[in-house]
């Protein structure tokens, strides 16, 4: 479901395989982005470029994954959402949670 992009100094850059966010994937997500935080020890930016769709229990798993990487004082970091998730993220106020980018090259 999450894998392996890029490294850049201290940032992992992943990126999410799925186009359905949902209930079904989100634990297994969480999980994921914590082992690769415990394995990497570097922030986390996730490219979701081709995800088409996300549910409330995910960005729940999101929000969690978010919080146990900012309580070891790192970051996850979101890329290439489309234009509905973004809308999506501002409706829920979560855009002025998580910091959000086009592109890996704006987190560099």
């Amino acid at each position: 479901m999450v894998s392996i992009y890029k490294e850049h100094d201290n940032v992992l850059l992943v990126k999410l395989d799925i186009k359905e966010a949902s209930l079904e994937n989100g634990d297994a997500f969480k999980t994921e982005v914590i082992k690769l935080f415990e394995k990497y020890q570097k922030s986390i930016a996730i490219d979701m470029s081709a995800v088409g769709y996300i549910d409330s229990s995910f960005l729940g798993s999101m929000v969690s994954a978010f919080k146990h990487l900012i309580a070891l004082k790192s970051e996850l970091l979101l890329i290439g959402l489309s234009k509905d998730i973004t809308n999506l993220f501002a409706l829920t106020r979560l855009d002025k949670v998580f910091k959000i980018y086009n592109t890996f090259d704006d987190i560099t």
